[in-house]
């Protein structure tokens, strides 16, 4: 299977999970171990490892981060995934940020595809994705 027919099939479970309320648990669960791993990789150095935003990055950040596991708290229990998802993509606003001290994540993830075109864009969403997915699975 090559590069760009796995990224359809990561992205097509990912829509899957949200569509299927009775999805399987273990396949939803690839999604969530694979959004850690891109959270540990792109996000822990600001949010911390354990997403409480304690990063190391903090103290050169113009606003604290967010402590990513109270968003469902912070939205009257119910978790804000496309909220969350336009922002770590870039088009959603980091509330409290008096400038966007975040990266442009969508950006980024479709620059290390390879550009602009229908598989990067493809492969920007699947990893946008499973970390929405990681961060919707560690709220308290």
């Amino acid at each position: 299977m090559n590069a760009y027919a796995k990224i359809c099939l990561f992205l097509a479970l990912a829509i899957l999970a949200l569509v299927q309320p009775k999805f399987a648990r273990g396949q939803k669960m690839e999604l969530v171990a694979g959004g850690e791993l891109e959270f540990q990789t792109s996000c822990a150095v600001c949010h911390g490892a354990d997403a409480r935003g304690q990063g190391i990055m903090r103290k050169h950040l113009s606003q604290p981060p967010a402590n990513l596991r109270h968003l469902a708290q912070q939205n009257s229990g119910k978790f804000p995934f496309w909220e969350v998802y336009r922002i770590i993509e870039g088009r959603g606003v980091v509330p409290g940020h008096g400038s966007r001290d975040m990266p442009i994540w969508g950006d980024r993830f479709r620059a290390d595809a390879g550009g602009d075109g229908k598989a990067a864009q493809t492969q920007a969403a699947g990893r946008i994705l499973s970390l929405v997915f990681y961060l919707e699975h560690i709220q308290e």
